[in-house]
């Protein structure tokens, strides 16, 4: 009993706290209390008993305000009887002094809220608030509680308020009147959404609803600066479309007013007004639209004739679309007037005649108000062809002028494109089909036209009758492979292009077509073009290079039209065959033909990888055929060094790698790992017996010491490709010796392509290495051998040149080891000798590698791996600056440089202030690369971080426009970059040096490089409108 009156005593102190001592803390307390079950609320209704019936209405008030804020926290502990008679009382108190109405209000939201609310009573509650309360007189606060409690009821007691028919509506309309609010609003809206949505009765409320919503359409908002609230104006305007546009009750009364609204000179209101109409269409019928039709498509055919805005002309059309669809879905009867047609008639009447002035400028206009229409619905589509394609055609033949043609050409396409929505069918309506020859006839002649620009029309509007599946006879796809054909090798190359990417497209569709008759077509171009010979005159270099473009394009459209399986086993073959003969011939620029060949498999490859069979495919036979050649080739090099020797160039064994990589990395881990049991053994063991015509002169040893061996070592590069780009779970046969071997042949080959790509493909290897004993093993060997050559020896760069792969490789994947590597990588900074080299290696450290170590070929990249390594390197290349020598310095500033350019531009923005010091630093080293990597650096931050970039503005404008004079082409274009960017700081700050930047950009504009003049204008014609009104 004593702890009982204790806890009642210790209540009564609380309340007499709260309402006297005005310590608002208190109410949490005591709901905190109520929750643990000290009292229950008719106790703290008991000791509010003095407070709840004193004459102040202030006192009144606290101890209300004591009750609800309670009831706020613990309606849920409530019993059904205990809420019946705190409903009741706060019904009572809604006719009480206008202090006490906003502690009722929240009780009543908090009682709203209680599952256990007994049958009636919200409807009593809304009743209560309804009579008694004048919504529009309360405060914001006061009022959005109101709408909360309707809220809560309509989600909780949906047909108990039902019950109250259209009084409910009413009662709200009275509520919601004169609400100016954005944050009450929003719950406004979204009760008149659910009063419509849930099928509340609106009885003949109807025009005041609408009317107390549309009153604020278009909505004219623009929120405060610094608002905590968050609203925008369009969230507004989102949520009045959703009420305007949600029930066809509101057409008669809303249409007007978007006419209305429509001629306004106000932008935001014409476009609010037709995206609100094209909302509306999609509830609408006929019936709603049928007495305003007229007024609609006469507003929408102003604004498109007359309207420079691209905006309104958007809208207008997308709305005519909507018009037009929601016409379509009318379900006709025999009595009721079909209105679509009537409705297109009426555009057709208005636009047709438009169409027949190509040169006009209503033209376009009127073609876009027409396909606006036609894509609505395939009934739309057919009735507006029928007149527009044979008046098209029609005046094609009429207008012999190439830009009109293209013109007419142009909107005949958009229409065609307008059928590839449904495809083709069959039927009799389809005026596609009638005019089929006609339709042909035109798009054939605008191919064999002259004008580039209408051969691109053309070549585009082929490409969509293409893909109307059956439209095309046979005879007329085999025309289509010969103009396809001529467009890729005899035209312009804007033609040649666009052609190759229609064949791309039609491939897949027609393969047997192309297959059969467009790759025999190149294959005998590509044969019958003369090798490249040394010319003797002018006219013989003309014609030389005639057929080396010619040869380029057939290698370029056999890649292009290789999208089918079935197309890809025609053109690989035909494509080998040609690097076979090259490697036979001994003609200048060879070189270059087996690269354009290399490109062209490339390209072939990554269009296999879609196909699971195409690339086996491609892999099988193609893998296997480079390297029987590349083999062939290293061996005639080693016996007969003037036989074959351009297969095995630098430049032609950068070009296969892509190809192999591409070839491997979408394989199935099981076919891979029957792929690498063949090529592996063909490097360590000299296995060739896998390879196609493998009848050699000599055994293959590329891992054999000996100069005999050093043409067969820069193979290396091809077993890097493949095996660098393995699924991670394929395993790869005596890797352990593999990797020794790489290891050895890094560090000891004299030849610096070899000795690079062995320690990318050993780097390769070891990023995707599993973590133990055997990795930690080669890791340990492979620093043992790294460490004494890097210290002295003829092969020290062999030695730099590892370092930075394995510790790229390492950096990756996060291993212990990459930070002992990456200190000793910044301890060479310091060296005379490979500091530069050095320095330009963090480059490489943090920029995508193409061929190896990249997501593409499965290598292990860690996310944020460079967030990482700046934050454990950078501060110790900035204390190795600081400590240095000042003739090392600059590697420093190089490395830090190339560290800066390839992080993420919001971690370096955060990082500035201390950093750029060193930054500014960089741009007076004399190195170019140091300069270009600075200065792309800088220029980004400028329009990111201008306010600490402001700071120093003194000092980059004198940089600047130093850079400007620079010997490098590179160096002058980033700082006249960078001089533009700079416009981008606050005004007052850059005016002082308006004036001087103007005449000291004066100087480039007479550059010899084209691309310097074209920066130096861009930048010093914004330097000319700084500070100018506007800007």
């Amino acid at each position: 009993m004593a702890a009982a009156g204790a806890r009642v005593a210790a209540l009564a102190a609380a309340v007499q706290d709260f309402v006297s001592g005005q310590q608002d803390g208190r109410a949490a307390e005591v709901a905190a209390g109520m929750k643990d079950g000290n009292w229950t609320v008719l106790q703290l209704v008991e000791a509010l008993g003095s407070c709840l019936e004193n004459t102040d209405p202030r006192m009144r008030g606290r101890g209300i305000q004591l009750l609800s804020q309670v009831l706020l926290q613990c309606y849920s502990l409530l019993q059904e009887k205990e809420v019946l008679h705190l409903v009741l009382f706060y019904e009572n108190r809604l006719q009480d002094h206008h202090l006490v109405i906003p502690s009722v209000l929240q009780g009543l939201r908090a009682l709203s809220m209680c599952e256990v609310l007994s049958p009636g009573l919200a409807v009593s509650v809304l009743k209560a608030i309804f009579q008694e309360v004048h919504v529009q007189s309360l405060l914001q606060l006061d009022r959005h509680t109101v709408y909360s409690i309707i809220i809560n009821f309509m989600s909780s007691r949906e047909e108990e308020l039902k019950g109250l028919g259209a009084d409910f509506t009413f009662g709200f309309i009275q509520m919601m009147d004169g609400e100016k609010d954005p944050r009450n609003l929003l719950v406004a809206f979204q009760i008149v959404r659910d009063l419509i949505a849930k099928n509340y009765a609106l009885g003949p409320f109807v025009e005041e609803l609408f009317e107390v919503t549309s009153c604020y359409f278009p909505i004219d908002f623009t929120p405060p600066p610094n608002d905590p609230h968050g609203i925008q104006r369009e969230d507004l305007i989102l949520s009045l479309r959703a009420v305007l546009a949600s029930t066809p009750q509101f057409a008669e009364f809303l249409l007007p007013l978007l006419i209305e609204k429509m001629d306004s000179d106000l932008q935001s209101a014409k476009l609010d007004s037709l995206q609100t109409l094209t909302a509306c269409c999609a509830i609408y019928g006929q019936k709603e639209l049928q007495e305003f039709l007229p007024s609609l498509w006469s507003s929408l055919r102003r604004e498109v004739f007359q309207t420079a805005s691209e905006k309104v002309e958007a809208e207008c059309l997308a709305a005519l679309h909507a018009l037009s669809a929601c016409l379509s879905r009318s379900v006709l009867s025999s009595d009721t007037e079909d209105l679509l047609d009537s409705f297109l008639s009426n555009i057709l009447q208005d636009c047709r005649h438009h169409l027949c002035e190509p040169d006009m400028k209503l033209v376009w206009p009127s073609a876009k108000l027409l396909q606006a229409a036609a894509g609505a619905s395939l009934r739309a589509y057919y009735r507006i062809t029928r007149v527009v394609l044979p008046l098209l055609l029609e005046q094609y033949t009429k207008h012999p002028q190439s830009s009109q043609r293209r013109t007419i050409l142009e909107m005949l396409l958009g229409f065609l494109e307008l059928q590839q929505k449904w495809g083709l069918v069959e039927e009799d309506e389809s005026t596609l089909l009638s005019l089929r020859a006609s339709i042909c006839s035109v798009v054939f002649s605008a191919l064999t036209d002259p004008s580039v620009q209408l051969q691109l029309i053309g070549i585009r509007a082929l490409t969509v009758l293409g893909s109307l599946q059956g439209f095309l006879s046979h005879s007329d796809l085999e025309l289509v492979a010969d103009h396809l054909i001529r467009l890729t090798l005899h035209e312009d190359s804007q033609s040649s292009e666009a052609a190759m990417e229609a064949a791309a497209s039609l491939a897949p569709i027609y393969p047997k077509v192309f297959s059969g008759h467009m790759v025999p077509r190149l294959e005998e171009e590509l044969r019958s073009a003369p090798l490249k010979r040394v010319s003797s005159s002018e006219r013989e270099e003309e014609s030389s290079h005639d057929h080396c473009s010619l040869r380029q394009r057939c290698l370029q459209a056999l890649a292009a039209v290789s999208t089918h399986t079935s197309i890809v086993k025609e053109t690989v073959p035909v494509l080998l065959q040609h690097l076979r003969k090259l490697q036979k011939g001994s003609e200048s620029g060879t070189i270059q033909g087996m690269v354009s060949v290399c490109q062209s498999l490339h390209r072939v490859a990554l269009q296999c990888q879609k196909d699971d069979d195409g690339c086996w495919y491609f892999h099988q036979t193609v893998v296997p055929c480079l390297l029987a050649m590349a083999v062939q080739a290293a061996m005639q090099e080693s016996a007969h060094p003037l036989l074959g020797k351009a297969l095995i160039e630098e430049e032609v064994l950068t070009a296969m790698v892509p190809v192999i990589s591409a070839a491997t990395t979408h394989l199935s881990p099981e076919l891979a790992a029957q792929s690498v049991s063949h090529v592996v053994p063909l490097f360590l063991d000299g296995e060739v017996s896998f390879l196609p015509q493998n009848s050699f002169p000599c055994s293959f040893q590329p891992f054999e010491d000996g100069e005999c061996f050093d043409t067969q070592r820069r193979l290396v590069a091809l077993l890097m490709a493949f095996v660098c780009s393995l699924p991670c779970k394929v395993a790869i046969p005596q890797q352990d010796r593999l990797l020794r071997e790489l290891l050895a042949l890094s560090c000891s080959c004299n030849c610096p392509f070899t000795a690079t790509t062995a320690a990318k493909c050993f780097a390769g290897l070891v990023n995707k290495h599993p973590a133990g004993q055997q990795l930690d093993e080669i890791l340990q060997l492979a620093v043992n051998r790294m460490e004494p050559s890097l210290v002295e020896g003829p092969r020290r760069m062999q030695a730099l040149t590892l370092l930075l792969w394995v510790t790229k490789a390492l950096v990756l994947r996060y291993h212990p080891l990459s930070s002992h590597l990456t200190d000793k990588l910044l301890g060479l900074l310091s060296d005379v000798e490979l500091g530069p080299v050095a320095a330009d290696g963090f480059s490489l450290l943090m920029a995508d590698s193409p061929d190896v170590l990249h997501k593409g070929c499965h290598a292990d990249v860690r996310i944020m791996f460079r967030q990482r390594f700046f934050t454990n390197n950078v501060p110790k290349l900035v204390q190795g600056f600081h400590g240095a020598g000042p003739d090392v310095k600059a590697n420093y500033l190089k490395g830090l440089s190339h560290v800066l350019n390839h992080l993420p531009k919001p971690v370096l923005v955060t990082e500035l202030p201390t950093l750029l010091s060193l930054l500014l630093e960089a741009l007076s080293c004399s190195d170019c690369v140091v300069q270009l990597s600075t200065l792309s650096c800088l220029q980004p931050l400028l329009l990111e971080a201008p306010q600490i970039m402001s700071l120093h503005v003194d000092t980059l404008v004198t940089k600047f426009l130093s850079l400007t004079s620079s010997p490098t082409m590179a160096v002058r274009i980033a700082a006249l970059r960078c001089a533009h960017a700079l416009t981008s700081l606050p005004a007052t700050v850059l005016l002082p040096y308006k004036a001087r930047v103007i005449r000291a950009l004066a100087k480039p504009l007479d550059d010899k490089k084209r691309l310097v003049r074209k920066e130096a204008v861009a930048a010093r014609g914004e330097w000319f409108l700084l500070g100018s009104p506007g800007r």
